[in-house]
């Protein structure tokens, strides 16, 4: 029986062959490795790696979507966790032998940057993430200061990862097709990233860039004067999305 794409879900499926052959080209599965794949779908992506995986395990929130996989595939091959990603430990996967996750997915638009935002906190438990994100998205993650695109998010991914823009995929590689571009990313765990309380750098980086607008002496005012912006080494006229990843991080450490 045919699955028709719920938009609840944000199910956008990928059907396009080159498309699907380059990403495994980009992942280049090896058998022991440790992989999870979030919204494996209608299980195009999940058939590929598993040509080259002894397992793999899945997380999806469909249940009629979990049926179906659990009756497509070998349960000692493909382990399903029926699950909303969003609320699903990563840590509780088994890991074979000493190696790390390899995190992948067809991430939905809608749950894309709190899913990013939560699978930080087991960066060090990762080898590396490719994702399948709005392009949007993924131009504001690798995005340099300076630039209209640099925001919260390039702030905060970048100061736990290196990124990059692998290549943009078209509406017309999904079943439905979306009303926008997508593009792949590559994200590896800074193995020793700056020294910084992530709650603290949020703290800073969301006042900074909800009024984004501002210079930085009056976005962040209340939080530091005008002095300590000066001892930090940020121009107090400077504007957020001028002031750099680290400077952040030197901000947030100044934080009691």
């Amino acid at each position: 029986m045919k699955h028709i794409a719920r938009k609840r879900f944000g199910q956008n499926f990928l059907t396009d062959k080159q498309v699907l052959t380059d990403i495994i080209s980009a992942i280049a599965p090896q058998p022991d490795d440790n992989m999870v794949e979030i919204g494996p779908g209608l299980a195009a992506m999940t058939t590929l790696l598993l040509k080259s995986l002894k397992q793999l395990h899945v997380v999806e929130l469909d249940r009629d979507l979990v049926t179906r996989l659990e009756k497509t595939f070998d349960p000692a091959r493909l382990h399903v966790h029926s699950a909303d990603a969003l609320k699903f430990d990563f840590s509780s996967i088994p890991l074979i032998g000493e190696g790390k996750l390899r995190v992948v997915g067809n991430l939905p638009y809608n749950i894309s940057s709190p899913l990013l935002f939560q699978l930080t906190e087991i960066a060090p438990l990762v080898q590396d993430q490719y994702f399948m994100l709005q392009k949007e998205v993924v131009q504001r993650m690798v995005a340099e200061p300076g630039s209209k695109t640099f925001g919260r998010l390039s702030v905060m991914l970048q100061w736990r990862y290196k990124m990059e823009l692998l290549f943009i995929v078209p509406p017309t590689a999904f079943d439905p097709p979306p009303r926008v571009e997508s593009a792949i990313v590559k994200m590896v765990p800074i193995a020793e990233p700056l020294v910084c309380d992530q709650q603290k750098l949020e703290d800073v980086v969301l006042k900074a860039f909800t009024q984004r607008r501002k210079v930085i002496r009056n976005s962040l005012a209340g939080m530091f004067t005008e002095n300590d912006l000066i001892d930090a080494g940020v121009d107090p006229q400077a504007r957020p999305e001028t002031i750099s990843m680290e400077l952040f991080v030197g901000l947030a450490n100044r934080l009691k």
